[in-house]
Protein backbone atom coordinates (compact mmCIF):
# COMPACT_ATOMS: atom_id res chain seq x y z
CA UNK A 1 0.00 0.00 0.00
CA UNK A 2 1.19 3.53 -1.20
CA UNK A 3 1.47 5.96 1.93
CA UNK A 4 0.80 9.21 0.03
CA UNK A 5 1.16 11.04 3.27
CA UNK A 6 4.50 9.77 3.99
CA UNK A 7 5.75 10.37 0.44
CA UNK A 8 4.64 13.85 0.38
CA UNK A 9 6.26 14.83 3.72
CA UNK A 10 9.51 12.97 2.31
CA UNK A 11 9.59 14.96 -0.82
CA UNK A 12 8.46 18.48 0.86
CA UNK A 13 12.15 17.27 3.25
CA UNK A 14 13.90 16.48 0.16
CA UNK A 15 12.89 19.98 -1.25
CA UNK A 16 13.84 22.12 1.79
CA UNK A 17 16.88 20.40 2.13
CA UNK A 18 17.90 21.59 -1.03
CA UNK A 19 16.55 25.34 -0.79
CA UNK A 20 18.65 24.82 3.07
CA UNK A 21 22.13 24.12 0.42
CA UNK A 22 21.19 26.66 -1.76
CA UNK A 23 20.65 29.41 0.56
CA UNK A 24 24.17 28.60 2.35
CA UNK A 25 25.38 28.74 -1.37
CA UNK A 26 24.11 32.11 -1.82
CA UNK A 27 25.57 33.47 1.49
CA UNK A 28 28.83 31.65 0.93
CA UNK A 29 28.95 33.52 -2.82
CA UNK A 30 27.51 37.31 -0.65
CA UNK A 31 30.98 38.63 -2.29
CA UNK A 32 31.93 36.67 -5.22
CA UNK A 33 31.40 38.56 -8.66
CA UNK A 34 29.20 37.59 -11.19
CA UNK A 35 27.48 35.15 -8.87
CA UNK A 36 23.69 35.14 -9.08
CA UNK A 37 21.49 33.48 -6.44
CA UNK A 38 19.88 30.47 -6.55
CA UNK A 39 16.61 29.68 -5.92
CA UNK A 40 14.92 26.21 -5.12
CA UNK A 41 11.39 25.45 -6.10
CA UNK A 42 9.55 22.01 -5.20
CA UNK A 43 6.37 23.71 -4.19
CA UNK A 44 4.26 23.48 -7.30
CA UNK A 45 5.73 20.65 -8.67
CA UNK A 46 4.63 18.79 -5.31
CA UNK A 47 1.19 20.28 -5.15
CA UNK A 48 0.39 19.46 -8.47
CA UNK A 49 1.44 15.39 -8.17
CA UNK A 50 -0.26 15.37 -4.40
CA UNK A 51 -3.51 16.36 -6.34
CA UNK A 52 -2.74 13.53 -9.46
CA UNK A 53 -2.49 11.08 -5.93
CA UNK A 54 1.40 10.32 -6.51
CA UNK A 55 4.01 12.80 -4.85
CA UNK A 56 7.02 10.57 -5.88
CA UNK A 57 6.70 12.14 -9.57
CA UNK A 58 7.82 15.63 -7.81
CA UNK A 59 10.42 17.09 -8.91
CA UNK A 60 12.91 20.04 -7.32
CA UNK A 61 14.33 22.91 -9.15
CA UNK A 62 16.69 25.09 -8.84
CA UNK A 63 16.91 28.17 -11.28
CA UNK A 64 19.38 31.54 -10.78
CA UNK A 65 18.05 35.02 -9.65
CA UNK A 66 16.77 37.47 -12.24
CA UNK A 67 16.91 40.10 -9.70
CA UNK A 68 19.27 42.89 -10.26
CA UNK A 69 23.13 42.80 -9.36
CA UNK A 70 25.21 45.16 -7.78
CA UNK A 71 28.03 46.79 -9.26
CA UNK A 72 30.01 43.51 -9.04
CA UNK A 73 27.29 42.02 -10.83
CA UNK A 74 26.45 39.72 -7.50
CA UNK A 75 22.55 39.89 -6.71
CA UNK A 76 22.68 38.05 -3.40
CA UNK A 77 20.64 39.82 -0.61
CA UNK A 78 22.22 38.99 2.84
CA UNK A 79 18.91 40.10 4.98
CA UNK A 80 16.83 38.22 2.22
CA UNK A 81 18.67 34.91 2.32
CA UNK A 82 18.37 35.12 6.03
CA UNK A 83 14.93 35.39 6.48
CA UNK A 84 14.80 32.61 3.70
CA UNK A 85 17.16 30.56 5.77
CA UNK A 86 14.34 31.28 8.52
CA UNK A 87 11.58 30.44 7.15
CA UNK A 88 13.17 27.29 5.70
CA UNK A 89 14.31 25.83 9.01
CA UNK A 90 11.23 26.61 10.30
CA UNK A 91 9.33 24.47 7.66
CA UNK A 92 11.64 21.64 8.05
CA UNK A 93 10.77 21.54 11.45
CA UNK A 94 7.43 21.74 11.12
CA UNK A 95 7.27 18.90 8.41
CA UNK A 96 9.93 16.53 10.62
CA UNK A 97 7.60 17.36 13.36
CA UNK A 98 5.18 16.00 11.20
CA UNK A 99 6.97 12.92 10.23
CA UNK A 100 7.51 12.22 14.15
CA UNK A 101 3.71 12.26 13.90
CA UNK A 102 2.86 10.25 11.39
CA UNK A 103 4.97 7.36 12.84
CA UNK A 104 3.24 8.01 16.80
CA UNK A 105 0.25 7.37 15.05
CA UNK A 106 1.43 4.35 13.19
CA UNK A 107 3.23 2.97 16.58
CA UNK A 108 -0.43 3.46 18.73
CA UNK A 109 -2.14 1.64 16.12
CA UNK A 110 0.55 -1.27 16.31
CA UNK A 111 0.35 -1.22 19.71
CA UNK A 112 -3.77 -1.57 19.65
CA UNK A 113 -4.18 2.14 21.37
CA UNK A 114 -1.58 1.90 23.97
Amino acid sequence: MHDVTMSALHHALRGLSARQRTIADNIANLETPGFLAGRVDFESSLSAAVRAGDPDTSTVSTSRSMDPTGVNGNNVNLDQETLSLIETDLRYQMTSQAVSNKFGLLRTAINGGR
